[in-house]
């Protein structure tokens, strides 16, 4: 219940502003240790793939040279401005985590980038990851989804542009799930300093145990306050939750994480992909 290392990926695109700030200030908080992946495309697996399909561009030497050179300054300036993120929030590049003491590492891999994230995630206590402007209701995201589902491990989403605040005003999402259960559980380090926490329960006249949520956090010295919201026909979950979280001013937004299998969302909705594609606010998710 206390949060010692951090992981972020950053790919460099839009994304990776929001994802980067938000991680160093979590580091920072915590003083935790925070290692920045970034995945490179692996350019050999690509010509053999246009090969494959046939495309004039797998015999084009001169193609392939340029996009490894693409490659190559787009890490470079994802390091760049990682460092300059860590710089601002006075986390130290080292070259190994040191325990108790924030720092920061830079970490490069190449190939399928939702694998290789959920498979590096596994041992770290919480997840960063960036979500560009550009992805807002779209119906797939493969990175989150695999982080969330593979690596065990509670993810953070960031917005493009990284609010002003991060954690003061905390809404969690309640409705008697495992996925909320262990939601609540790995945002007890940010409730624990929030100025204030709601409960935001949903549909059941009893909240689905809300008291006893209240009860559980009080025993860990976070009084929160619950919110019932009805449900309303022809409205999602995950609208109804995140009106109220903007209601109350909620700056981080805690919920569990499909409930059901991803694939079971895309063809019957969910409220975590209508949360992928609507909520600009930082979601904390677990599975």
């Amino acid at each position: 219940m206390s949060i010692r290392t951090v992981l972020t990926t950053l790919s460099g695109g839009s994304a990776s502003s929001g994802a980067a700030e938000l991680a160093c200030r979590v580091a920072a908080r915590f003083g935790a240790h925070l290692e920045a992946l970034h995945v490179r495309l692996d350019v050999a697996e690509l010509v053999l793939a246009a090969g494959a399909e046939g495309l004039a561009a797998a015999a084009d030497i001169g193609w392939a040279d340029q996009t490894e050179v693409a490659v190559e300054s787009r890490a470079e300036d994802t390091r760049t401005a990682f460092l300059a993120a860590a710089a601002r929030h006075q986390l130290p590049l080292v070259e190994a985590p040191v325990p108790g003491i924030a720092g920061a590492s830079w970490r490069e891999e190449t190939g399928d980038a939702p694998a290789l994230i959920s498979r590096r995630a596994r041992f770290f206590d919480l997840v960063v990851l960036g979500r560009s402007d550009r992805v807002i209701d779209a119906p797939h995201t493969d990175a989150i989804e695999e982080t969330l589902m593979r690596s065990g491990r509670p993810v953070l989403l960031a917005p493009a542009e990284a609010p002003p605040a991060l954690g003061e005003t905390v809404a969690v999402g309640w409705n008697g799930s495992a996925e909320a259960v262990r939601a609540l559980v790995a945002a007890l380090p940010f409730l624990r300093l929030a100025r204030e926490t709601i409960l935001i329960a949903l549909g059941a006249p009893d909240g689905e145990g809300a008291e006893q949520v209240l009860a559980y956090l009080r025993m860990h010295g976070i009084i929160a306050r619950q919110r019932m919201v009805p449900s309303v026909p022809g409205e999602g979950p995950g609208g109804q939750i995140l009106s109220a979280a903007r209601d109350e001013g909620a700056d981080l937004l805690v919920l569990g994480g499909y409930g059901r299998a991803p694939w079971r969302e895309s063809l019957f909705g969910g409220a975590t992909r209508e949360l992928l594609g609507r909520s600009l606010l930082p979601l904390l998710l677990a599975h």
